[in-house]
This record gives C-alpha cells, structure tokens and sequence, in this order.
C-alpha cells in the first residue's frame, strides 16, 4: 500500500508513536534485570567473568534480588519518550519519503528510506533519552549514589552539571543507537517483507495472530543483528556514564581514553552475549507489542509493496 492509497494523518503519527512509546517502556523495563547484569559486566569484567548466570548469582548474593531493579524507572521514562519519538519518526519520515517519490521509486529505494528514517527519528528520541540513560547507568553502577530517580538526577546535575552529568553519553549513544535502529528497522522491514512474499499474502489478508508470528520471527533477527552491530558503542556508553571514566577533558578525548583502557576486543565482546540474549528478546517483543496496539487502535500500518500490489 503506498501513502497516496491511504491517508496517514497525525492522528496515524500520534497511534504511531504512542504504540512505540508503550512497546519500548514495556520491553525494556521488563528487561531490566538482564540489563543491570550486562552493564556490570561491561563496568567491571574482571569482576563479572563467569558468564550471565554468574553475574546473575554475583549481584544478588551480595546486593539482594532487588538490585536486579536498579534504575526501573529512570528506563521505563526514558525508553517510553524514545520510542515516542523512535517509532512515531519512523513513520512520519518513511511515509513522507514514500509519498514524496512515489510507489515505483519508494519500492525500489525501500531499504534506503528503511535506514534513514530510523537515523532521523534516533537522534531526535536520544536527545530526549540521553539524560535518563546516564541516570540509569550511575545508578546501576554504584548503588549508593542515591535512593531514587529524582535523586540520581538531582545530584548528577548539582555535582557535575549539566552537559558533563546528562550528556557525557551523548555521543555514545548517538554511536550506539543510530546504527541500532537503522538495522532494526531495515532487517526487520526486509526479513518480514520476504516471509509475506513467501507466503504469497498481505498482511491485511492474514490473522492476527499469523501477523504476530511475522512481527516476532522477523523481531528476533532484526534485533541480533542490530545488537552486534552496536555493542562496541553500548560498553562504552555504559563506561563513560560510571563516574571518572577516561579522565578529564573533552568527551571524544575521554572516549578515547576508554577505548584504549579497554581495548577494542574487550570493546566488542565485554557482554556481547547477555546483550544478544536482551535486544533479540526486546526487539521481537517491540514489533510484536507495536503491531498489536496499532491494531487495537484501529490503525493500519504501512508497509512498502511492489507497485501494482
């Protein structure tokens, strides 16, 4: 179906980026206890080095279960904003990059509106995520810091200001998420065009729940795929966040301080499979989530077709 077909006004937008709000808020607070395990092994490898179960083990023999729920809420606002912005930009910037060149050439240009649209709509949402992250990170790595949300803030803003407390993850991130969800959104689109086209179906002409099971298969290999691609800029988002990390000065100069107290394979490979384990889970459940709440909000999703179709 292309845009002309059909009329993806705000409100469509609006459903849009409410469906990806929750779909994210959701998954990634529903992942939370695997997230404070992978960022400990990020920050403290030689600590955590008996895998994910150990790490597991570690963290609640020494701090209680309820450590495994360090930084909930800084994650559930903050990835309800970003996929906001995520999923809502996607739509808005993909459908207007269809609409502008028309079915023929918006097929044939498909993956590249794929991965610009989620470029776009990614640095949007991390301006918006970014001080919520660094909030979550300093709290799951040093427990102590202070006993809520309000007060992780609070004291990172009193204490360090607010470009170095909110934004020392900045480029990080940007190097981190961009690339994310460029291939999230690109494998996920192209892997779920070609089990349709396999199927010889539309998704209009298909089940809820066959439609569910396109979303989570399609979910599962977008989200590996993009979780090795990013991994080396998430381990060092999660060490420019601990406090101290890469000296003083400018942050690209502290950057590379990290980088090079790490070393790029311990760069690549710190927590590399808890985080497959995490964003395969987490993306399959995204798409799913967004998918079914579009649906219960009687919206119909737009999806690319060969011109004809």
């Amino acid at each position: 179906m292309s845009p002309s077909d059909k009329k993806y006004d705000m409100n469509y937008y609006a459903k849009s980026a409410l469906a990806g709000g929750l779909c994210c808020s959701v998954t990634h607070g529903a992942v939370c206890p695997v997230d404070v395990v992978k960022t400990r092994i990020q920050l403290e490898p030689q600590k955590y080095n008996s895998g994910m179960l150990g790490g597991f083990r570690t963290v609640i023999k020494e701090e209680g279960a309820m450590a495994l729920s360090t930084g909930l809420a800084a994650t559930a606002v903050g990835y309800f904003i970003q996929g906001w912005f995520k999923f809502g930009g996607v739509e808005f910037f993909k459908i207007k990059a269809a609409n502008a060149m028309g079915p023929e050439k918006a097929w044939n240009n498909r993956t590249a509106i794929y991965l610009g649209a989620a470029a776009g709509a990614e640095f949007i949402a991390d301006i918006f995520l970014c001080p919520l992250e660094a909030c979550r990170i300093r709290s799951v790595s040093d427990a102590s810091y202070a006993p809520s949300f309000p007060g992780v803030a609070a004291r990172l803003l009193k204490e360090e200001g607010f470009v170095r407390g909110f934004y020392s993850g900045f480029g990080p991130i940007l190097f981190k998420q961009i690339p994310y969800t460029m291939a999230k959104f690109a494998v996920q689109g192209l892997v779920s065009e070609k089990m349709y086209l396999q199927m010889g179906k539309k998704p209009t002409e298909m089940s809820g729940a066959a439609n569910m099971g396109v979303s989570l298969s399609s979910g599962v290999v977008a989200g590996v795929t993009a979780a090795i691609i990013s991994h080396p800029a998430d381990t060092l988002l999660s060490k420019m966040n601990k406090a101290g990390a890469g000296g003083t000065g400018s942050i690209p100069v502290r950057m590379m301080n990290v980088t090079k107290e790490m070393g790029v394979v311990n760069l690549c490979t710190s927590g590399l499979g808890a985080r497959c384990v995490m964003i395969g889970t987490l993306t399959a459940l995204q798409f799913g989530i967004f998918d079914s709440v579009m649906r219960l909000l009687g919206a119909e999703k737009f999806h690319f077709h060969p011109p004809g179709h």
